[in-house]
């Protein structure tokens, strides 16, 4: 995840960051300029056309569109923020989780073999889970005709979750544990399965395909028509124009397919790895 001030306008003005939208944009961009020119070119060279043709009214369904495919990306950016959001509380929820398990069991089990049992298993789960949620197979899982190579019989981290289940159980009918405890470590051992099938769900349930396409095309197709009405107010400034209108557009539709998967490896994604390595770290303190 990338780390900055928020305060720092200058550095946010005048640095590109390597997943800054311009660089992924550049040859749409230069393309873009390119068929504006064109059209200018046919339009005031080549058809000489008068700002009293019917073309330079075409602005007029612009303004109208405007407002139109502004909501529809306030709507996109705002439902992939959801996404990144839930994935952050939902990690938080998993270290918060581990933690009460870990002084849990630091006050109720005496035994120090059991103590460093527990002590690298709790984070193990974390540890799976991260491997887990960045496997690419993981988000092709609700995807009819696909051949998945991996086991889906074997999911990694419930085999863990397992584990550690099978040991309170244990600990249990060892009479190490009396039943309320195993009642309230229950609990906690049951939300690291609930988070897990949270993440899941963000992960392999992307935005509906036509959702995602219909905006992708509308913003192609708006762009598209700005110089055949611009180029008769603007000439031929009407080039970087339609270019920083594109930018704009299109930066915002990246900026929401980059964070509406928060569990991967893009500059924008949540740092679960940091976060497990956290829960390591804060559950070899207590246990």
């Amino acid at each position: 995840m990338v780390q900055y001030n928020p305060k720092d306008w200058i550095t946010f003005i005048f640095r590109f960051h390597k997943s800054d939208t311009f660089r992924k944009l550049i040859p749409m961009m230069i393309f873009i300029g390119v068929y504006t020119y064109g059209v200018g070119y046919l339009e005031l060279e080549y058809w000489q056309l008068s700002d009293k043709n019917h073309l330079s009214n075409i602005t007029v369904m612009h303004s109208m569109l405007g407002f139109v495919i502004s909501l529809l990306l306030v709507f996109r950016t705002n439902t992939a923020y959801d996404r990144w959001w839930e994935g952050r509380k939902l990690w938080g929820a998993l270290v918060n989780n581990s933690r009460n398990l870990a002084l849990k069991l630091s006050v109720i089990l005496k035994s120090e073999q059991d103590r460093f049992y527990f002590k690298r298993t709790i984070p193990s789960y974390a540890a799976i889970l991260v491997k887990h949620l960045t496997n690419k197979e993981t988000g092709l899982q609700l995807y009819d005709d696909l051949d998945l190579e991996i086991d889906h019989h074997k999911h990694r981290p419930n085999q863990v979750a397992k584990m550690i289940y099978q040991r309170v159980y244990d600990l249990y009918e060892q009479k190490v544990i009396t039943g309320d405890q195993l009642i309230v470590l229950n609990s906690e051992v049951q939300s690291f399965t609930d988070i897990c099938g949270a993440c899941e769900r963000i992960k392999n349930t992307p935005i509906p395909y036509s959702y995602s396409a219909f905006i992708k095309k509308f913003i192609f197709f708006y762009v598209m028509t700005l110089p055949f009405g611009y180029v008769f107010s603007l000439g031929y400034y009407a080039i970087p124009v339609v270019i920083f209108v594109f930018y704009v557009l299109a930066s915002l539709e990246l900026i929401a397919e980059e964070i509406e998967d928060p569990f991967g490896f893009d500059p924008n994604d949540l740092p679960i790895k940091k976060i497990a390595e956290n829960i390591e770290k804060h559950v070899g303190e207590v246990l």
